[in-house]
């Protein structure tokens, strides 16, 4: 990894309510490398997938609005993009693989032409030309009987194969950057793994960056090169995902880890959830957001917000405290 691919910087994007303005994504920063796979977690609600459509300028205004900040992809601030530019960015330089198909999907265009359709829109193929070249990606994302199933509808395909189908999309291109939100929800564990196989090997047959949003910390361990951890519209842990799992430095990381079940452990032993509900993001409390629910919390917690601080490497916390100790 020698060049940056997508330089996001002080990323400020809230929601209008009747309640004030909801802070969804508050002062995001991070980088992302050519090649890299990075994983960004963390509970629902916490800015995941707005940070993602930020990226891609799909946030609905109204009630949506990116306020302030820098997305700079492949040199240029994405921000300051005409509506025009950005289609030429979208699905082309930059591809989304969404949550749910089913509702990503248009149920009425059978499944190869909206495989195809990218192909038309940013590379002028015909009709015809794009329908080849979608039974191709088809083949690729391991859907049997290819050339027959490109004339199905999405209903006609079961969950994983839309996926499938959806990644295809993505792929047609040959973007820069993947974003796969939250790919495998609703999927049973075996087709979780196909997939996520799947999209890691095609990304690197395209020297392509993959930007993987979920809360599922055994898939960011396995696929993940480097790791954000996202709580309240911010980033409050960053690092290679060794440093994530291995050197864990903020509270609400080590939150994160002791709720999921581990393999080793004693078959009576207890989850340990994270006491309380994440903060009303119209009404953010004084001091760090995880503050009232942090174990470890002191006074200067409740009153300070807690800056990303360097402990080593690429390893960086927003946290007053030291976990370790």
């Amino acid at each position: 990894m020698s060049e940056k691919l997508l330089e996001i910087r002080d990323l400020h994007t809230y929601f209008w309510t009747e309640n004030g303005w909801v802070k969804a994504v508050n002062g995001v920063s991070f980088d992302l490398w050519k090649g890299e796979t990075l994983g960004i977690v963390g509970e629902s609600g916490c800015g995941k997938s707005v940070t993602a459509l930020s990226i891609l300028r799909l946030i609905p205004n109204p009630p949506g609005r990116i306020l302030k900040g820098e997305i700079i992809f492949e040199g240029r601030d994405l921000l300051q993009l005409s509506d025009e530019e950005m289609l030429r960015v979208r699905g082309n330089r930059i591809s989304m693989v969404f949550q749910e198909p089913m509702t990503s999907l248009n149920p009425v265009l059978t499944v190869g032409r909206q495989v195809g359709e990218p192909l038309e829109l940013h590379r002028g193929a015909s009709i015809k030309g794009a329908l080849r070249v979608a039974i191709e990606l088809l083949k690729k994302t391991r859907i049997p009987a290819a050339e027959n199933r490109a004339t199905d509808y999405p209903h006609q395909f079961s969950g994983g194969m839309r996926q499938r189908a959806m990644i295809a999309m993505g792929l047609g291109c040959e973007p820069g950057l993947i974003i796969a939100d939250e790919p495998t929800t609703a999927l049973d564990v075996t087709v979780q793994a196909q997939l996520l196989d799947l999209m890691k090997s095609l990304t690197r047959d395209l020297s392509a960056s993959l930007m993987i949003i979920t809360h599922n910390l055994g898939v960011v361990a396995r696929y993940a090169d480097r790791v954000n951890v996202m709580y309240a519209g911010k980033i409050v842990e960053t690092g290679t995902a060794h440093d994530i799992y291995e050197d864990t430095r903020h509270p609400y990381t080590l939150g994160l880890m002791a709720s999921v079940p581990k393999i080793d452990q004693d078959v009576k032993a207890k989850l340990v959830p994270i006491e309380g509900q994440p903060p009303d993001l119209a009404h953010l409390p004084e001091g760090c957001s995880f503050y009232p629910r942090c174990t470890f919390a002191v006074e200067k917690c409740s009153k300070e917000v807690p800056p990303l601080e360097t402990v080593g490497g690429i390893h960086q916390k927003a946290c007053w405290i030291d976990v370790r100790k």
